[in-house]
């Protein structure tokens, strides 16, 4: 069984970099999707969305954070598919799903509603610590030739 799993895992490994543009693909458009409509529905969508901010005491300028909600959405979902600025995009949409996950819970939305938030969340939150594949752009710019990858099984 040991050597099916670890025939399974070389064969899969060779394929690391597409599945991680597959990855980026599907989730990052699918938030440029999500956020398509609120980057265009303008400051009375804005305001809306804003006013989650008020969940951690954040009261002033909720039609500016509802935009950078939105931009956070579209935008970050734009770079995270591209792969470019890739980490810093992860952490905004992280941050972006972690706002959203909180006002739902404490608005009494419960899980049922707040687990896509929380799923998309945790799963942008690890793709930072994986990169973006060589098939992104910053692999193409060089943005990831300096990080070297740990070889636990080497030590180095």
């Amino acid at each position: 069984m040991k050597q099916l799993l670890q025939l399974l895992a070389e064969l899969l490994s060779n394929f690391r970099d597409l599945a991680l543009l597959v990855f980026r693909l599907g989730l990052g458009g699918m938030f440029m999707w999500h956020g398509w409509p609120k980057i265009i529905g303008g400051s009375a969508k804005w305001l809306g969305l804003g006013q989650a901010m008020s969940t951690f005491g954040i009261t002033f300028a909720p039609v500016f954070w509802g935009f950078m909600s939105s931009f956070a959405e579209f935008g970050g979902g734009l770079l995270f598919a591209l792969g470019l600025f890739y980490r810093p995009a992860c952490f905004l949409l992280f941050f972006n799903m972690l706002v959203a996950f909180t006002s739902q819970m404490i608005d009494g939305k419960g899980l049922a509603k707040a687990s896509q938030s929380l799923e998309d969340g945790i799963s942008f939150f690890a793709a930072a610590f994986v990169g973006p594949g060589k098939y992104s752009l910053d692999h193409y710019f060089g943005f990831e030739e300096a990080v070297k990858r740990v070889s636990y099984k080497s030590g180095r």
